[in-house]
C-alpha cells in the first residue's frame, strides 16, 4: 500500500510542477484547492447523500441516466458527484441534475477520511473502473453501500496479476459489482466474487434519450439541403487525412466534420483543402448562403450527437491514436459507422463490426471500398442502418436494472 501511495504524491507533485504551462494540471490543481472547506460549507449536514463518482467526460455521460433516475424516482436523496479529470469537471461543473459537484481529492488516506467526513455518503456508485484504493478502503470501514456499474473486466488486467492483491481487496468494498457482460462476471467468480450482476451498458440507454431528445439545428439543416450528409465526429489529424480525399472524391455529398480538438491549423488545413468549399459553423448566420459548398465544420460543442439525427453515414475519430471515441451516438440513429483499427478495446465496437454494421479501416482505400456501396446501394444502406440500430434498442435498459437494485 505504501507504493500506491507513494506514487499518488509523486503523481500530484508532478502535476503542481506542470500546472506552471499546462492549463489542465493548473485546473486540477486549483480545483482542490480549499476542497473539504467547501464540500463543507455547501452540504446540507441533514441530507441524505447519494455520491456517484465518474473519471471524466465519458464516464459522465455513462452515469448520467443513474443519475437522472435517481432524481426522479428518489427525491429523498440529494446527489452528489465528483470528477477526477478537469476535461470532466469544467464542462459539467453547472449541471442542474446533482445537487453538488466537486473534484475528487487525490486518494490519500487523510484525504479519503476528510472526503467522507465532508460528504457523509448513504450510498456511493463508482462508474467503470474508477478503483480508489483508500477511499474504498475507508468506505468499507464506515459500512457505506458502495457499488460498481457499467463496470468491464478481462484477463489482463491488474485484478488477475500475481501482484494485484490490493486490487482483489478492493473489490471487496462493493456490495454489487454491475458489470456488462458475463466474460466479465466469469472472470470476477475465478476470483470468488458471486455478488455480480450483468446489468449491460448504462451508454445504450444514455444514447437513446439523447436521440429522443436530439436538437433541430437549423444550420446543419440549411446546409445539408437536398443531399446526403456524412458526419464525422471526433476526429483527428490522421481521420482528416482520410476525409479530405473522400470529400474530394464525393462532390455530390455533403459533409460534416467535428474535430475531437479545436486546433486552428487544423481548421485552416480542412478550409484550404477542401475542393468543394467548406465553412465554420460558429461563422454562420441565419442569412449564409450555403450554396454548393461541401463541408461545414462543427466548432463548438454541444451539438454532436444532435447532428448525427442529419447523417446517412458516419465516422467516428481517434482509430488511428489511443483508440476511437463514441460509436453509439451515430449507431443509435441507424447509421453505418467506420473508424481506425484502434477500436478492439470497445466492446461495442466489436458488436457492430461483427454484425456488419461498422468497418474498421486502415487507410484511404480501405475507407473508399466501405462507402462506395453504402452510398451507391439504397438497399444495402438501409439493411445496415437496420442493424446499427436494431444493436442499440437491444442493448438498452441497463440503468433501470441498476437503480432497482440499488434503491429495493
Amino acid at each position: 500500500m505504501w507504493f500506491y501511495n507513494f506514487g499518488l504524491r509523486l503523481y500530484a507533485w508532478i502535476i503542481r510542477l506542470a500546472s506552471a504551462r499546462h492549463r489542465k494540471a493548473r485546473l486540477w490543481t486549483e480545483g482542490r484547492k480549499d476542497l473539504f472547506r467547501r464540500m463543507r460549507e455547501a452540504i446540507d449536514p441533514a441530507a441524505r447523500i447519494v455520491w456517484i463518482h465518474v473519471a471524466s467526460l465519458g464516464e459522465f455521460e455513462q452515469g448520467r441516466p443513474i443519475i437522472e433516475r435517481i432524481r426522479k424516482e428518489h427525491p429523498e436523496f440529494k446527489i452528489l458527484l465528483t470528477f477526477f479529470s478537469p476535461s470532466g469537471y469544467e464542462i459539467r461543473k453547472d449541471y442542474k441534475g446533482v445537487d453538488y459537484i466537486f473534484y475528487l481529492p487525490l486518494d490519500t488516506p487523510r484525504n479519503a477520511r476528510r472526503f467522507l467526513d465532508a460528504a457523509r455518503p448513504e450510498i456511493a456508485i463508482f462508474v467503470k473502473y474508477e478503483f480508489w484504493l483508500n477511499l474504498l478502503r475507508e468506505l468499507r470501514r464506515r459500512k457505506v453501500r458502495t457499488y460498481i456499474v457499467s463496470a468491464i473486466f478481462r484477463r489482463n488486467s491488474v485484478f488477475f496479476r500475481p501482484y494485484g492483491g490490493l486490487w482483489r481487496q478492493a473489490l471487496e468494498s462493493f456490495d454489487t459489482l454491475f458489470v456488462q457482460n458475463e466474460e466479465s462476471k466469469t472472470l470476477l467468480a475465478e476470483l470468488g466474487f458471486d455478488n455480480v450482476l450483468v446489468a449491460g451498458d448504462t451508454r445504450f440507454d444514455r444514447v437513446a434519450e439523447i436521440a429522443r431528445a436530439a436538437k433541430h439545428v437549423d444550420i446543419v439543416e440549411r446546409f445539408k439541403g437536398d443531399r446526403r450528409l456524412f458526419v464525422a465526429g471526433s476526429t483527428w489529424g490522421p481521420d482528416e487525412e482520410l476525409l479530405i480525399r473522400l470529400m474530394n472524391e464525393n462532390p455530390e455529398v455533403k459533409f460534416l466534420i467535428a474535430p475531437h480538438e479545436m486546433d486552428e491549423a487544423r481548421i485552416e488545413r480542412l478550409l484550404s483543402q477542401t475542393k468543394g468549399g467548406a465553412l465554420r459553423f460558429t461563422q454562420c448566420t441565419p442569412r449564409t448562403s450555403y450554396g454548393t459548398r461541401q463541408l461545414l465544420i462543427l466548432d463548438t460543442v454541444g451539438l454532436l450527437a444532435s447532428v448525427y439525427g442529419y447523417a446517412a453515414w458516419s465516422y467516428i475519430g481517434g482509430g488511428f491514436g489511443v483508440g476511437i471515441h463514441n460509436t453509439l451516438e451515430a449507431a443509435t440513429f441507424g447509421l453505418p459507422v467506420a473508424f481506425g483499427p484502434n477500436y478492439k478495446k470497445f466492446k461495442e465496437a466489436r458488436d457492430l463490426v461483427t454484425l456488419g454494421a461498422a468497418r474498421p479501416v486502415t487507410d484511404y482505400e480501405a475507407l473508399r471500398t466501405w462507402f462506395i456501396p453504402l452510398r451507391d446501394n439504397e438497399e444495402f444502406l438501409l439493411k445496415t442502418s437496420r442493424i446499427a440500430k436494431d444493436y442499440t434498442m437491444r442493448h438498452q435498459g441497463a440503468t433501470g436494472i441498476i437503480v432497482k437494485t440499488i434503491f429495493h
